[in-house]
């Protein structure tokens, strides 16, 4: 019997051929995308992840950066450290949070975790999914019909062929001159090209990101922004939140070897 717990490296059929007698793969994470779902399934190899137990901590970095982003915090604390505060003030923000209209894109666990918070924070919440839910939130058939109608978009999807940019120049042109992109999904999700044009052209007001789609890399062009607040892949990165998705990769590997089933298998 014999099975693997992963940290983001991909597995894939080659890998999975040199291991005949794997029979599951625990993932340290909600996302798998680096993992060959399919594959797995084809040799009865079930795939779990870590999902529940780092959903508050992901929407509140969302949320951070959403305040970052629109208030300009990280631009603020930067013009202190300079010493710049002595000798003039700093400029306004020019926009807030309280009456924004945010769109999530993936309303999961951890998307209706940042509704809640949004809608604390005096925001109007709306979503895409491939299909609508049974939650007090209005529902969008269509990404770009929904980054129309709001000025704020969280990002929240996994990765994937089926997910690759699918934010992109029209998404972002649709989000408006106030618009907000905050991403804590996946780099991959975000065409970052685009994204550099619309921060630099003022196609939208500014973004927050903690993911990227070379990671560690972060492109040159997104480092030179002003009105781009940039986190190294901290979403789930508070010791407590790191021991319970630890806990849960066990979990899964003994509830398995000891009787038969996962915790916490992906679809």
């Amino acid at each position: 019997m014999l099975g693997v717990a992963t940290v983001g490296a991909p597995i894939g059929p080659a890998l999975l051929d040199r291991l005949p007698g794997v029979q599951i793969v625990a993932s340290f994470g909600v996302g798998y995308d680096t993992i060959d779902v399919a594959a797995a399934a084809a040799r009865g190899v079930v795939v779990t992840n870590t999902p529940g137990v780092l959903d508050d901590e992901v929407a509140d970095t969302a949320m951070a950066l959403l305040l970052m982003a629109v208030r300009e915090l990280g631009r603020a604390e930067r013009f202190l450290r300079a010493g710049r505060w002595v000798q003039e003030s700093f400029p306004l923000s020019p926009s807030t949070l309280a009456g924004r209209r945010l769109g999530v894109l993936g309303l999961g666990r951890i998307g209706e975790a940042v509704a809640r918070r949004a809608e604390a924070f005096g925001m109007t919440v709306g979503y895409h999914n491939r299909n609508r839910k049974d939650v007090p939130y209005r529902y969008h058939p269509t990404l770009l019909g929904m980054a129309a109608d709001v000025d704020t978009l969280v990002v929240l999807v996994p990765g994937g062929a089926a997910t690759h940019h699918l934010v992109d120049a029209a998404v972002l042109a649709a989000l408006g001159p106030d618009g907000v992109l905050v991403n804590v999904g996946r780099g991959s999700v975000v065409d970052e090209s685009a994204l550099v044009t619309a921060l630099r052209e003022g196609t939208i007001l500014a973004a927050g990101l903690d993911v990227y789609e070379d990671e560690p890399h972060v492109a040159a062009e997104l480092l030179e922004l002003d009105n781009a607040v940039l986190l190294p892949h901290v979403g789930s990165g508070s010791e407590p939140t790191r021991r319970a998705m630890g806990r849960l990769v066990v979990d899964n590997l003994e509830s398995w070897f000891e009787k038969g089933r996962a915790l916490t298998p992906v679809p």
